[in-house]
Parts: C-alpha cells; structure tokens; sequence
C-alpha cells in the first residue's frame, strides 16, 4: 500500500494549523509538523523533508513569499500550497511565479484540502480554472510584483507545436481538452508538455499559466 503525502502546515493562527491538523489526519494524511511563522517553516522543511508544505502567504518575520521562494529551492521535489484570505492576493501571483503549485483560500472545505494536497503530493499542479486565471490576469502585467521574477529558459527553445501547447495551457486546458483540440492522443500531450517543462525549466502547469502570461502567448481577457 501506497503511503499517503506527509505535510507541514505554516500558519501563525494556532487555530488554523490546528483544524487543518484534524481535517488532514481524519483522511489519512499524516502531518508530520507545524511552523507558526517562515523561518521556521524553512527550517522545519529541511529538517521533517514533507512531501507538502501549506504556506500561509502572510505571516510575521519571514513571510509566507519569501519562506516558499528558500523551500523550492532548497527543497525541489517538495510541493507548495499557498494559503491566502484573498482569491486575487498579488503575493500569491508571485509565489506562483516562484514554483508553489496552487493556492486555496483559508475557508476551504475539509474535501478540498485534502483533495488538493494528494493533487500536488502527484505532481500535478492545483489550478481552479476561474480563479488562477483572474488572479494571473490581474497580476501579469504589474510592474512591481513582489520577488524576483525566476529565468524560464527561451522560448526559442520550444518547437511550434510546443509552443501552441504552452500558449492553450496558459488559457487553462486540461491534457484531454488539449487532445481534443490538436487532434492528439494524450500520451502525445504528455509528451509535449513534459518537453516545454524541461526546457523552461518550469517545476508544473501553475507556472506554465504564469509565464504564459508573462510572454504574451496568452493576453488577459476583456471582461
């Protein structure tokens, strides 16, 4: 049998770590530690090596931003999830950017939570269509997003279909949407998209969608 993902959960409301704590372990998901702020979030990372870490995007001392930035990169093969009050939180656009492979807003539904850590504990990123693209779209074109922004490689690198892949993920696509609409098999997607990872450099679809936007491949909406 298969082990479940292990999670550390970075709040500075004791409250909050405490009921996502009872929600994750009463499905079967161990939480191995807790961090009530980003230093030590890093340091209990580095130290408990979780598969997830849910990261409170604003916390006192190091924020929630800053903590995620130094857990992907001392930490690649484990996933973040922002945690935020906002949908449209530009500090969340950033950390997207950065490599966090989702956001989910604090009231959450217990089902949602623990759906969305085995989604990200898979590899796969968490993308709510509507909000991820409203929360790229608002931010994309800003001047001063927070954080540096992180080199994808170039563009040059992709061939067209490639390309034509990375621009209808960036418009939210599903690997069978995308099949459907190239006329591909989704083995031939898969392909594909590992490919544009690889040579971007990019660590899933939630920074795909951001650099999508970021290059011009995909324009926000008029609505």
């Amino acid at each position: 049998m298969t082990a479940g993902p292990r999670v550390l959960i970075a709040d500075d409301q004791e409250l909050v770590r405490a009921g996502f704590r009872l929600i994750l372990t009463a499905r079967g998901i161990d939480v191995v530690g807790e961090a009530a702020n980003g230093a030590d979030a890093v340091a209990e990372t580095l130290r408990l090596a979780p598969d997830v870490v849910l990261m409170d995007i604003r916390m006192p001392g190091m924020d929630g931003l800053e903590a995620a930035r130094r857990v992907l990169a001392q930490s690649p093969a484990c996933r973040v999830i922002m945690l935020t009050t906002f949908d449209l939180d530009r500090y969340v656009y950033a950390a997207l950017a950065l490599g966090a492979s989702g956001f989910l807003l604090k009231d959450v539904t217990p089902e949602h939570l623990a759906a969305a850590v085995r989604l990200v504990d898979t590899g796969d990123a968490l993308l709510a269509p509507s909000i991820t693209r409203r929360l790229v779209e608002r931010f994309a074109a800003a001047d001063r997003a927070p954080g540096p922004r992180p080199i994808h490689g170039d563009l040059a690198a992709l061939t067209p279909r490639e390309l034509e892949v990375l621009t209808l993920m960036g418009k939210g696509l599903s690997n069978a949407e995308l099949a459907y609409a190239l006329t591909l098999s989704e083995a031939t997607v898969k392909t594909h998209v590992a490919r544009i990872f690889a040579k971007l450099a990019l660590r899933d679809r939630a920074q795909a969608v951001v650099l999508a936007y970021e290059t011009g491949l995909v324009s926000p909406s008029r609505e």
